[in-house]
């Protein structure tokens, strides 16, 4: 938000997560739309990869220290991306207690 805003840019800006809950299936998107996992997130991921409630698990909980981070540093709200996948999210927005 700061550096947007010290580039001049003073639209409203809605951050956007996407709890993870498949890890191929993140690997497939990022590639795809040319986005990057944060390293210290794929290393958790990599740790639980082959237990799938593990690995929803690890996603909510970095979505949700990330909306708390937003939150807190001026995020007037955030939008989830569930790509079908909504009990992660409904999970996130229940621990941020929106």
């Amino acid at each position: 938000m700061r550096r947007a805003r010290a580039a001049g840019i003073q639209v409203p800006i809605l951050p956007g997560l996407m709890p993870v809950t498949n890890v191929g299936q993140t690997e497939r998107f990022t590639k795809m739309c040319g986005a990057r996992i944060p390293q210290e997130l794929y290393r958790r991921l990599r740790i639980v990869a082959d237990d799938p409630s593990a690995v929803v698990a690890t996603g909510v909980q970095w979505t949700v220290d990330q909306g708390r981070l937003l939150l807190r540093d001026g995020a007037p709200g955030l939008h989830f991306y569930t790509l079908n996948r909504s009990s992660a999210t409904l999970a996130v927005h229940a621990a941020l207690g929106l």
